[in-house]
């Protein structure tokens, strides 16, 4: 069964363009094959934790990632974040400006809250 898909036309070009043009960035998306902690991303990106930190904080004003808390209270809480898209294309629009629309699964939060209540 395939996801629900929506476009989403609301990312500004130079965000979701430097995002991808950062090599961290790139390596981030790549290994975020499903919901992972900070700390399982720096391991797995092979990065350092402070740029982890900087690099998400990037992808996710971009609009590719998402983070949610899961449901743990006080210092046992943990953020897991998920890529959102599974597609973003590039135009130039009829006032010959770059645009970008991101192809986003509407199930993506879904699978995010299912894997953080398996491990509460």
């Amino acid at each position: 069964m395939t996801p629900d898909r929506s476009v989403d036309d609301s990312p500004e070009f130079e965000s979701v363009a430097a995002a991808l043009d950062d090599g961290d960035c790139r390596q981030i998306v790549s290994v975020l094959e499903e919901p992972m902690t900070v700390d399982e991303i720096a391991t797995r990106a092979e990065l350092p934790l402070s740029s982890t930190y900087r690099k998400l904080d990037q992808l996710t004003n971009a609009g590719l990632v998402d983070e949610a808390a899961d449901g743990r209270r006080g210092r046992n809480r943990k953020s897991r974040y998920v890529v959102t898209f599974e597609r973003i294309g590039i135009e130039l629009d009829d006032d010959r400006e770059f645009r970008v629309s991101v192809e986003r699964a509407k199930d993506h939060l879904l699978a995010l809250w299912s894997e953080v209540r398996r491990e509460v």
